[in-house]
């Protein structure tokens, strides 16, 4: 079909959302201006329980179906794009569900639970022809790019090494709102009386973009790219997983990337990303696109970047017959993948002592949430360091735990 103009008149790419609670609403709320704008169409949602009218606003209920059985869903309303955004152990499998019916994908972060689930998954949306994107928003962000063309054209002297810090907080709740949260592994729902790993630790979920997109401006995105993998993993919530983190990566090129992180920050604040210099550093606030350059004989130079959405980047590139690349296909998380699989075969996480720890209100009435104590400080000192907890000196740290790639 042809506009007045000429120009191509593109229909709205029918889509599918699986999963669309928790953080399933902010893939509802995206789909809401995408549809306004032409150009995608919420033709079903798959949920164990049914949306309700209210969560379903703005969208036209008439012509939208609701199953809880993913591939009838996908076969019913002929969607050509699928939102998974289901708990981390159902990933793989109904990434291999909408590939077998050449249903491209935006698949949540992380990809998988394990490097061979992540290795079968690529390996059948490879073979199925289709295209997957992985939901690292942050890497949508145009400050990627122009962080990483002021590191090549020298703006800040010799690349020394990148540092990541995340403090933020999640209450006791957050662990109850499903039976696989704060989990390193689960009973197999399928009744097999097996367990499937679930990993669902501060590095490798709530704060995984930290890591992404510090490997994403070293460069070092491929499975292959890491050398060595060091981790220092605790807990202060009763959890299996690790909600206060470090992470120490080596690259094949030599350099060192860092990301410490926790969940139990006293003054919860934005994450950020530093790249330090010979001769300065610039920072990032990758979930608000803001830059800082830091560098000697310069005043500091601040600047807000713009950001391409991951689905209608994933549009784009179908409606270009691939001409417009993807943002994050499989192969650009393979390095994160590693990080992941070294999490899952790493001890289980250290309990810290009751002491290291303390109980303050949260910010939903009634609830509490748990307190590491310094734990602010010592984020921001790894992130400015490159150093570990260890190395900074916590009474309750531990040596690392190192795995080659």
């Amino acid at each position: 079909m042809q506009t007045g103009d000429g120009g191509p008149v593109r229909e709205p790419v029918p889509v599918v959302l699986a999963g669309a609670r928790g953080h399933g609403r902010w893939h509802l709320n995206n789909l809401r201006g995408l549809a306004e704008a032409g150009r995608v169409q919420l033709v079903g949602v798959c949920e164990l329980r049914p949306l309700d009218a209210a969560e379903l606003d703005g969208f036209e209920a008439g012509g939208l179906v609701q199953s809880a059985d993913f591939g009838e869903l996908l076969d019913r309303t002929g969607a050509r794009i699928a939102i998974i955004c289901t708990p981390i152990p159902t990933h793989t499998e109904l990434a291999l569900v909408a590939a077998e019916r050449g249903v491209h994908l935006l698949l949540e972060k992380p990809p998988a639970p394990s490097y061979t689930e992540y290795e079968r998954m690529a390996a059948g949306v490879a073979e199925a022809g289709i295209a997957c994107q992985i939901g690292f928003q942050s890497l949508g962000s145009h400050a990627v790019s122009h962080i990483r063309d002021l590191v090549r054209d020298g703006a800040i002297g010799e690349a020394l090494g990148i540092g990541a810090a995340g403090a933020w907080a999640r209450d006791e709740a957050y662990y109850r709102r499903a039976p696989w949260a704060g989990r390193r592994r689960l009973a197999d729902a399928g009744g097999t009386g097996r367990t499937v790993d679930v990993v669902d630790g501060v590095l490798t979920n709530p704060l995984a973009h930290a890591v992404a997109t510090s490997l994403a401006l070293d460069g070092a995105t491929g499975g292959d790219d890491l050398t060595t993998i060091r981790t220092e993993l605790y807990r202060a919530n009763d959890i299996e997983a690790d909600d206060t983190s470090y992470v120490e990566l080596t690259t094949r090129t030599g350099s060192r990337v860092t990301v410490a992180a926790t969940l139990c920050a006293e003054l919860p604040d934005e994450p950020y990303v530093i790249v330090h210099g010979s001769r300065g550093r610039i920072t990032f606030w990758y979930k608000q696109d803001r830059v800082l350059v830091q560098r000697a004989g310069h005043g500091p130079q601040e600047t807000v970047h713009g950001r391409t959405d991951l689905l209608a980047n994933l549009v784009e590139h179908l409606a270009t017959d691939g001409e417009t690349p993807l943002l994050v296909p499989p192969a650009a998380t393979g390095a994160f993948m590693r990080v992941v699989e070294a999490i899952r075969r790493a001890p289980d996480p250290l309990a810290l002592p009751a002491d290291a720890w303390s109980e303050m209100p949260a910010d939903r009435p009634g609830a509490v949430r748990r307190v590491v104590h310094g734990a602010d400080g010592l984020v921001a000192a790894s992130a400015d360091g490159l150093t570990g907890f260890a190395g900074l000196g916590a009474s309750w740290a531990r040596s690392g735990v190192e795995a080659s790639s």
